[in-house]
């Protein structure tokens, strides 16, 4: 393995090991507290313009496989593991994880104390870094780091949204055998507004019985209203996505739109968001987020403590109950996971009901908004 070194912007130095691609990239640091899915994580959208650490030790073990990625393609900057395992085991595996992020051209970082820069992030919060294999100076990737835009300030959902209006019919994996369920009959049709999504949530909607076309970020609601009214469409989902909700301000004047017309909506994580920004409540960054799939969150209604899968940075503002009702809390911090709007056919959640990867006991909350939609 070649040498890589890092900086971050609280100063720190370091020198490890590269088993990714080559280069220089820049990126904010974050970490994941997952015990498995490291190739889900990478391919999720929701990771665009990160380094993820892993507090997982032992990485690369079970290889990659097409079957498991999350969309098209590995969309973080770089991965950071303390240890990197070449030979991979498992009768699904196609590939190393070496294989896959040198493919997508992904910095891979290893042979480094993941416990120390996760007790850095967790005390000073998720910061800006860059990570480089043909530059060892420290002045100068210092440099290179004051230079580049900081995370809030690019526009990620451009990179990562579909182009084009698709069809999706895939359901949810069957009795694990890793073959998709026949996909049941629609009972109800959607928009999904693509700011990221993840293919498991698409399957997990078409599997609760719903037909999902998936759309651009460059929407007009104004065409999905009179669809609504044409009796054409019956709901609007909002998808998880990267990056800082209140730089989309083309797609909150949309969303507003979609809530005047009273149409049912549900969102998961910036969607949840998103929806927070447009009924005028502002969200705040979180000091370094909530990355894992091991958050306890308690379902308001019934009482129950929920194991959920998380990725996000950012959180919708305490006061948002002057116009919705708290449905989840997380018990970790008591920041809001599930909102449900008073006067409108809307709801939302911060966390991953779809898991992939992570627990499965959030799942449920496909089936409501098809229940919702049917009211």
């Amino acid at each position: 393995m070649s040498k890589i070194w890092i900086y971050l912007e609280n100063g720190t130095f370091l020198e490890a090991k590269s088993f990714g691609a080559e280069g220089t990239s820049v990126g904010e640091i974050v970490f994941n507290t997952s015990l498995s899915g490291y190739q889900e994580i990478m391919s999720d959208p929701s990771y665009a313009g990160q380094f993820v650490t892993f507090t997982m030790p032992e990485i690369g073990n079970v290889g990659v496989n097409a079957q498991d990625m999350e969309s098209s393609k590995a969309h973080a900057k770089g991965m950071i593991v303390r240890k990197y395992q070449e030979r991979y085991s498992n009768f699904r595996a196609e590939g190393s994880l070496k294989e896959f992020l040198i493919q997508y051209n992904i910095l891979g970082i290893c042979d480094i104390d993941t416990r120390f820069l996760t007790k850095m992030i967790r005390k000073e919060g998720a910061m800006m870094m860059v990570a480089s294999t043909t530059t060892s100076d420290k002045a100068e990737l210092k440099k290179i780091l004051e230079n580049a835009p900081r995370i809030e300030d690019v526009n990620y959902i451009e990179q990562v949204s579909t182009k084009q209006a698709y069809k999706h019919t895939s359901g949810t994996y069957a009795n694990d055998a890793f073959e998709y369920e026949t996909a049941p009959h629609a009972e109800a049709n959607i928009a999904v507004i693509d700011f990221g999504v993840k293919r498991n949530i698409l399957n997990e909607l078409v599997q609760a019985k719903m037909g999902v076309e998936v759309i651009p970020n460059d929407f007009q609601a104004d065409e999905l209203i009179a669809k609504y009214k044409n009796k054409e469409l019956d709901g609007v989902f909002l998808s998880n996505g990267p990056g800082d909700p209140l730089v989309l301000k083309k797609e909150q004047e949309q969303i507003k739109k979609l809530i005047a017309a009273k149409i049912p909506m549900f969102g998961i994580c910036l969607g949840h968001q998103l929806l927070s920004i447009s009924h005028g409540y502002d969200t705040f960054k979180l000091k370094f987020g909530h990355h894992g799939g091991n958050h306890p969150v308690k379902n308001i209604k019934t009482g129950f403590v929920e194991i959920t899968a998380q990725n996000h940075n950012y959180n919708v503002p305490e006061n948002i109950i002057e116009i919705a009702e708290v449905t989840h809390v997380n018990l970790f911090d008591n920041t809001i996971e599930g909102l449900k709007y008073n006067n409108a056919p809307i709801f939302s959640v911060q966390h991953h009901p779809e898991s992939s990867p992570g627990p499965k006991e959030s799942r449920y909350i496909f089936n409501e908004f098809l229940t919702l939609i049917k009211r």
